[in-house]
């Protein structure tokens, strides 16, 4: 681990612990541009393809399905190959679907590239492991931070890139529509920058161990009583996307009818079968004995951190891809407009997230968390009583106050991730990641019942941030040090104050 001080000079360039934090929260600045480069084009993508309003909302739900398994696969591979070498590959990949999107001929071409997309928001799982890997206990929470805060601010970015593109498109090129070259353009750019990636970054300073899981396919528990927890906290996953399917087999979505539902079904209960027979195999001699107490862990503090992250960026999720058609439904105003103001929850990512890790390295990260939950519950109860009467920019302030808590609280989750047991960060940062997707389809499917209005929308983030905050209680501050075993069985300690 390389050495540092308190505090992190982002302006360091001779630093290589601080070159490799910018080289990463880019590539996750591009991975999440390209995941909602279609919210701004949304007038021109339902023109082209003729949606209606159930269409567009699964759209938007789609988006963010793939990413629950993704992140927890996406996990499994960066601790088992390193995030140099799955980090490029991802930007590659993501590139090629953002292609396929952007030229599709038809709205089932387009769903299915949508739902493939979800694939591109599990690039973030891979540069939590990186930058821990760079920066000790003491900064990780603000560096952790600055990557997620920075990186998040792609989907703001998009909102003004995507359309900036397409009316430059306009002037080069009659013959195809203009929102097409918009979303294009981003993959071009991820495309060139994975090679880039692959060129400088590195998985771990000079002379550092990069450790990895004695085993690939599921986490490492300590005891059967974490291994019955962890099987358990699988379950709301393939809820969330039981749901999913749910929802688009909706008649009037036309995308599932309702034999294909129950095939799909019938696949998500099989997937869990052999995800359980994965976690079993893993941990087959943890179920007989114990693992010694210093490689020990407790599951409880990755179960507590997947609720946080469900309400946190769940909700940011949830709330980015609707704020747009919100405030142009509530004031009357353009979708490029309300695009514009509604990049203001997306943009507070630059200082709220980096904030968050900030608070946590300095003030403790379970009293930060339970106080960002506070701050997130009053935010969203704000919101709620947004309405026409509001002066615009009353609501944006609001917006602004809202999202504040909601990231500071995800830069206070992921400043925790690192610290419980190195060898498996990826696969934890993978699991508490897709439990935000799973809010985010979760909070979508019930903003898209006939039931739920805005308010009641907000109203329900609220109320999950108050069960939320309750869990947490529950929540072990880290101390002392971790350790991990080398090859040859010598023990390394990891400090974490």
């Amino acid at each position: 681990m390389s050495t540092q001080s308190n505090k992190l000079n982002l302006l360091n360039f001779g630093s290589q612990s601080i070159r490799t934090l910018h080289l990463t929260w880019f590539a996750f600045f591009l991975t999440f541009a390209m995941w909602f480069s279609h919210v701004p084009m949304k007038e021109e993508i339902i023109a082209t393809f003729g949606l209606n309003g159930a269409q567009w909302k699964a759209l938007l739900a789609l988006n963010v399905a793939l990413t629950i398994p993704a992140r927890i696969v996406i996990g499994i591979l960066v601790d088992k190959f390193g995030p140099r070498i799955v980090f490029s590959a991802l930007l590659f990949t993501s590139a090629l679907i953002t292609f396929g999107f952007a030229f599709s001929t038809d709205w089932h071409q387009a769903a299915t590239l949508r739902f493939l997309s979800g694939f591109i928001g599990a690039g973030f799982v891979i540069g939590i492991r990186l930058v821990g890997e760079w920066f000790p206990a003491k900064t990780v929470g603000m560096a952790e931070g600055v990557y997620g805060g920075w990186g998040n601010f792609g989907s703001a970015a998009a909102y003004w890139l995507v359309p900036g593109f397409a009316a430059l498109a306009t002037t080069m090129f009659t013959d195809i529509e203009s929102w097409r070259i918009g979303i294009a353009t981003v993959g071009v750019i991820a495309l060139c920058y994975s090679f880039v990636f692959y060129a400088r970054a590195r998985n771990t300073p000079k002379g550092s161990t990069y450790f990895k899981p004695k085993k690939s396919g599921g986490l490492e528990v300590s005891n059967k009583r974490d291994f019955w927890f962890y099987a358990a906290m699988n379950i709301p996953m393939y809820l969330a996307l039981a749901l999913l399917t749910w929802k688009i087999s909706n008649p009037t979505v036309e995308l599932l009818s309702a034999n294909q539902a129950i095939i799909v079904w019938c696949i998500l209960g099989a997937l869990f079968v052999y995800q359980f027979y994965q976690i079993l195999y893993v941990n087959r001699e943890v179920l007989k004995k114990p693992l010694e107490e210093h490689d020990s862990y407790k599951f409880k503090q990755v179960a507590i951190l997947d609720w946080a992250y469900f309400v946190t960026f769940g909700s940011e999720l949830a709330v980015i891809s609707m704020l747009p058609g919100f405030f142009a439904d509530t004031f009357g105003i353009s979708m490029g407009q309300a695009a514009l103001l509604g990049s203001a929850f997306a943009l507070m990512n630059l200082v709220a997230r980096p904030g968050g890790g900030y608070l946590s390295d300095k003030f403790g990260r379970k009293k930060t968390l339970l106080i960002l939950l506070v701050g997130l519950t009053l935010g969203y109860v704000i919101l709620s009583q947004i309405g026409s009467g509001w002066p615009i920019a009353l609501a944006v302030v609001a917006v602004m106050f809202c999202s504040f808590f909601v990231q500071a609280g995800e830069g206070a989750v992921f400043s925790m991730v690192p610290l419980i047991k190195r060898r498996m960060t990826g696969q934890i940062a993978g699991m508490v990641g897709a439990f935000g997707n799973v809010g985010g389809v979760t909070f979508l499917t019930l903003y898209a019942l006939d039931a739920v209005n805005a308010t009641g929308f907000f109203l329900i983030i609220a109320a999950a941030a108050v069960l939320c905050f309750i869990v947490t209680l529950f929540l072990d501050e880290p101390q002392g040090h971790m350790t991990e075993v080398l090859a040859d069985g010598t023990i390394q300690k990891i400090e974490l104050n």
